[in-house]
């Protein structure tokens, strides 16, 4: 079973959009809960210049990230996933 992901993000946001394709491409976008900033002062204030942002438990890889480092990031946080 995979661990829960968090992709914090917001409306309109295009690379937001472009990594939530990747999570897409490995098969995890059921196991990934997109997070709105906008409407939540606090995750606003520290992820507002840097979405998206994807965390799990208390790992978080910025933005910019492709497939290779998003895989290698799930593999380094024991995250399983299907290509």
């Amino acid at each position: 079973m995979s661990k829960l992901l968090t992709l914090y993000s917001t409306q309109g946001c295009h690379l937001c959009e472009m990594a939530l394709e990747l999570v897409a491409q490995i098969g995890l976008s059921d196991a990934t809960q997109v997070v709105d900033i906008a409407f939540d002062d606090t995750l606003f204030e520290r992820y507002g210049v840097t979405i998206p942002v994807l965390k799990v438990e208390q790992a978080e890889l910025n933005w910019p990230f492709d497939l290779t480092s998003l895989t290698q990031w799930l593999s380094d946080n024991g995250i399983t996933y299907h290509t």
